[in-house]
């Protein structure tokens, strides 16, 4: 059965044009060759991307199929309108029920539009969050505390909302973080409740925290590192007591280097800056040392 699978979807794509439900098909294909697999040397080994920015859709994938998650259950903030995230192959393919929570109203009323609000238990709720409403915002959705998976992507305060969240315990969590602030430096942006990426700095390059502090942050609320995607903006986290046969990892053993490109001018427009040119960019600049517990300046 599977093999008359397999040759029915490569004849799609072969035969038709790249399309969304094309896209969805070979997912699917990827998403069952995935459940065989439960030893791999780093999770680069199992990424492949559908919905997802980078190949976080296939990460996903195979820590669903190795942890013992009791909830099919998941909160994403910072989606956009949805069209790409890192939860909804998870919503489509595996039928799980989520929240997503976006700041644009525009973006959120893209989603209650699009038909997999009704096809699918989804929710979506127009917020921007901070430390203070972010408990209330998970609550809304009425999910149990054992939620499956949180993912922060807020550009900004991802550290401190993380620290904020006690409502409930997921068995996953993925955090974006700025790999310009190095593996070693325990570096996040001072908590502003409005904080804004473009406004802290016109580069849009000084957002986010360190894979330091988060891991210390992680040790604090008892989950183990295990590893980054290989575009180096998103670190996985999996709770101590559901880690099963996967391998903790300390900052400097997992961490990765982005390599993406996504600086800015005064005016906004992409400069395209690489490697080492992006962090003299930033030179100067405050952010605030987690282990240190003060203001330093990037040198």
């Amino acid at each position: 059965m599977f093999d008359k699978l397999k040759k029915n979807l490569k004849s799609l794509i072969l035969n038709s044009s790249q399309s969304a439900t094309n896209n969805m098909l070979l997912g699917r294909l990827h998403a069952i060759n995935l459940r065989s697999v439960s030893k791999i040397d780093s999770l680069s080994d199992v990424e492949f991307k559908v919905f997802s920015q980078w190949g976080d859709d296939g990460i996903i994938q195979f820590l669903i199929n190795n942890l013992d998650i009791p909830n099919r259950t998941f909160v994403e903030f910072g989606v956009a309108n949805y069209s790409e995230a890192n939860t909804r192959f998870l919503l489509m393919n595996n039928n799980w029920s989520g929240l997503v929570m976006d700041g644009s109203k525009k973006n959120i009323a893209h989603i209650q539009n699009d038909e997999i609000y009704w096809q699918f238990d989804l929710q979506a709720k127009h917020a921007f969050i901070d430390c203070d409403n972010v408990n209330a915002l998970i609550a809304s959705a009425e999910f149990d505390e054992e939620l499956g998976l949180l993912h922060i992507d807020i550009d900004g305060n991802d550290y401190w909302v993380w620290q904020a969240v006690k409502i409930v315990s997921p068995v996953i969590v993925i955090m974006e973080y700025n790999s310009l602030f190095g593996s070693d430096n325990a570096w996040t942006t001072p908590y502003d409740p409005s904080f804004v990426r473009s406004g802290y700095h016109y580069t849009n390059l000084c957002y986010g925290s360190s894979i330091t502090s988060l891991c210390d942050l992680a040790e604090e609320k008892g989950y183990y590192f295990i590893g980054c995607n290989s575009a180096g903006n998103n670190a996985y986290f999996v709770r101590k007591d559901k880690i099963a046969d996967l391998k903790p990892l300390s900052a400097t053993e997992g961490y990765v280097e982005s390599k993406f490109k996504e600086s800015r001018d005064k005016n906004g427009q992409q400069t395209f800056l690489r490697s080492y040119q992006r962090l003299e960019a930033i030179k100067g600049l405050k952010v605030f040392d987690t282990r240190l517990n003060k203001l330093v300046t990037i040198k």
